[in-house]
Formats: C-alpha cells, sequence, structure tokens
C-alpha cells in the first residue's frame, strides 16, 4: 500500500529521496560499504534478541516441590 499525502500525491521518504543520494555522493564505496555492513550486524543483533526471548518464553517451567497423594 502506498501511503499519500493530505492532497493524495504520493508521499516520498526524505531519507530515500534525499539523504541517502546525498550520502551516496559526500562518501566513497568503502565508506559506504561499513554502514552497510553496520546495518546488516544491527538487524542480527535485533534477531539474535528476539530469538533469546522466544527461548525464555517457550521454556517449560519446573515443577517445584513433590505431588502428594491425600487419603
Amino acid at each position: 500500500m502506498e501511503a499519500k499525502t493530505a492532497n493524495g500525491s504520493p508521499a516520498s521518504c526524505f531519507v530515500c529521496e534525499t539523504a541517502m543520494p546525498l550520502l551516496e555522493r559526500c562518501f566513497g564505496e568503502a565508506t559506504l560499504a561499513h554502514f552497510r555492513a553496520s546495518r546488516i550486524e544491527f538487524l542480527k543483533g535485533v534477531r539474535s534478541l528476539i530469538d533469546e526471548r522466544i527461548a525464555q518464553l517457550s521454556k517449560v517451567p519446573e515443577h517445584k516441590g513433590t505431588h502428594v497423594t491425600v487419603e
């Protein structure tokens, strides 16, 4: 679904339309490669946080105490 402005025209993203082209012209290819790699590492970190939380929620809690039959 495409975002629209109040007058109905397609909305443009400042980062995509202005910031990224400016950065691409200002920085060299090596610098851009470092930023690209850092974005990937950041996303991998977020993924590991999510995986850890899923593992915590998936654990079956230990039953404490013992079962006693009452006569």
